[in-house]
């Protein structure tokens, strides 16, 4: 699986990976584009996922992750999955 980080302007950092077919993925709409916001605490982070969830589906819920984050993952209204994520 390749992985690929590229820092812009604002710094911001355009993020992107692959789908093998190899280990079984397939490309499909929720899991073809990923968005990730990375905010600054955790009522912020709160507050996108549960805006970004109304009409939309929850993959998981927010939650505090062994690696250090307060994370979650929602597919929207629209099909478009999205990461949101608050680093301690």
């Amino acid at each position: 699986m390749l992985h690929a980080e590229l820092p812009i302007i604002g710094g911001h950092v355009l993020m992107a990976t692959d789908m093998l077919r190899s280990m079984g993925q397939q490309t499909r709409i929720g899991n073809n584009t990923t968005l990730c916001l990375d905010v600054d605490s955790k009522a912020e982070a709160d507050r996108l996922y549960g805006a970004l969830s109304e009409g939309g589906s929850e993959a998981s819920p927010m939650a505090d992750m062994p690696w250090g984050a307060y994370w979650g993952v929602v597919l929207d209204r629209y099909g478009i999955r999205w990461m949101v994520n608050r680093t301690a």
